[in-house]
């Protein structure tokens, strides 16, 4: 599998993302957290934030939507420069239906599942999705302890799909890395990891070595 690191922005300075972005240059996708204060307690960025990265930074947008009805958002977050636009199973919004939207205005479909929900809800929509996000962490906030104990989640998707991306979300470092892709995960998000050390793209390739397994 083609192996792909995701730094999150959540753990960037915010006061100067331009200059963050060009920090990871070397990375494969940019993770972007949207938080709405409802689905998550917490509150991050909207739609206008990343048409505003968008024009700063060519690398692909990793968007992930953690609020209560993403089908209502979907085509500003399109609009604005999405890539993929990542939801949640648990969200109010009807599965399917968001993820034909999504598919509809020309952009990749990626389903979350929080450590607590059990994987089967995104097997019936596999066929349509480019990515499945296994959080390996509760998601809200930045800077938790990885989870291992749903490695079993990632084990069974990977068992079932040989060529969809899977990508871990929480408390990946150079270590907990190589757990994720022991268990068949491919696409890494990774926040503290990478913005709190002196030289992120350095950073980023150790990642992404310590996940050939």
């Amino acid at each position: 599998m083609n192996i792909k690191i995701s730094p999150s922005i959540l753990a960037s300075d915010y006061a100067n993302l331009e200059t963050e972005l060009k920090r990871i240059c070397n990375s494969d996708l940019i993770h972007i957290d949207v938080m709405d204060g409802h689905f998550v307690p917490n509150i991050t960025i909207g739609a206008p934030v990343i048409k505003a990265l968008k024009r700063v930074c060519d690398i692909p947008f990793d968007v992930h939507l953690m609020i209560s009805n993403p089908i209502d958002y979907v085509e500003d977050f399109a609009a604005a420069g999405a890539d993929i636009i990542c939801f949640h199973t648990e969200s109010s919004s009807d599965t399917q239906k968001t993820i034909e939207k999504i598919l509809s205005l020309g952009k990749k479909a990626a389903l979350a599942v929080k450590p607590k929900t059990e994987i089967d809800a995104v097997i019936p929509f596999l066929d349509k999705l480019s990515m499945v996000l296994v959080m390996t962490v509760e998601p809200g906030f930045g800077g938790q302890s990885f989870m291992e104990s749903v490695m079993p989640k990632i084990e069974k998707i990977r068992e079932i799909n040989k060529d969809i991306d899977i990508e871990v979300d929480g408390g990946i470092n150079e270590e907990t890395i190589k757990i994720a892709a022991k268990a068949g995960a491919n696409v890494f998000v990774a926040g503290s990891a990478v913005f709190r050390c002196d030289e992120p793209n350095e950073m980023i390739n150790k990642l992404r070595e310590n996940a050939k397994i």
